[in-house]
């Protein structure tokens, strides 16, 4: 049987596992609703796995990779601060527990981590930043094909560098944060919407012509294209790839960012001679990218 890769991205809604075959494609896909707490989160990823084992006639005897919200301890695959999950106080062995769940090792990375490790094997690049755009704001670094994860595990941290000191309180405790501009909360809390995700909502009406939603989506845009210029300034990345869930707005994120980026640069000669507005991509949103990130754990 030829050898395959699994990796799981567990989230507060959903855990999705996948099985990667040896030239990187996905043989097999499966998600569930994940529990709260550590018990009902290992036994969610055990149902990924028994499923993903039934669909594939695999034994899927490991490793596994996992990407999971939250402060990671790497070396002893442990989380905390995964609030969303029930994963808050003390570490968590996660590492560990699963292993035993599942029967075979685990290797535990945070989520936006790992969604750069698939961004990148999807984009062929090795020299990447992956901006999540979900709840909140964080990047992923992969440079020179080497994960960067940071002494304290911040690297990357871009959503709390403080840009108006006028500016809303972060939920890290500072004002005016970069996630309190460009995210899915900020949308979320300019821009309320019952039926279609905010965002959505926010860029359909600005596409309808409505002159609040074009303003509101010009500032979340430049908010996106200050952190993409910080990062740019900052590691100088082959590629800029935009994930997580606000990503899922498509080319019509990436164009919005993009003019942001050539606005900013309009009066800098240096600044557009970086051309960050021609690096930024954005995932397909048929593309697990942190579930395939996490499959790629295991080998590294």
């Amino acid at each position: 049987m030829e050898p395959v890769k699994l990796g799981l991205d567990i989230g507060a809604t959903k855990t999705l596992g996948v099985v990667l075959d040896a030239d990187g494609k996905i043989r097999a896909e499966v998600r569930e609703r994940t529990a709260p707490g550590a018990d009902g989160v290992v036994e969610s990823a055990g149902r990924v796995v028994d499923a993903l084992r039934a669909a594939t006639g695999d034994p899927l005897t490991g490793p596994v990779g996992v990407g999971i919200p939250g402060l990671v301890d790497v070396e002893q695959g442990a989380v905390k601060h995964a609030v969303n999950l029930g994963l808050d106080g003390d570490f968590v062995p996660l590492g560990d527990l699963l292993g035993e769940r599942l029967g075979l090792r685990a290797v535990v990375e945070n989520d936006v981590n790992a969604a750069a490790l698939g961004a990148a094997a999807l984009s062929g690049e090795s020299d990447l930043v992956y901006v999540s755009i979900g709840t909140g704001l964080a990047a992923g670094l992969v440079l020179d094909g080497v994960l960067r994860r940071g002494e304290h595990g911040a690297a990357g941290e871009i959503g709390h560098l403080p840009v108006d000191p006028h500016g809303a309180i972060c939920s890290c405790g500072q004002r005016g944060c970069l996630e309190t501009i460009a995210s899915g909360s900020a949308i979320a809390a300019v821009w309320p919407s019952d039926d279609v995700p905010p965002a959505q909502a926010l860029f359909a009406a600005a596409q309808a012509g409505d002159p609040k939603a074009v303003q509101l989506r010009d500032d979340f845009a430049a908010g996106v294209a200050s952190a993409v210029r910080a990062l740019g300034l900052t590691v100088d990345p082959a590629a800029v790839v935009l994930g997580g869930g606000v990503a899922q707005l498509g080319e019509p994120l990436r164009v919005a960012v993009a003019q942001a980026l050539l606005d900013q640069a309009s009066g800098s000669p240096f600044l557009a001679s970086l051309d960050l507005a021609g690096r930024v991509r954005v995932v397909p949103a048929d593309h697990p990218v942190a579930a395939v990130g996490a499959a790629l754990l295991g080998e590294r």
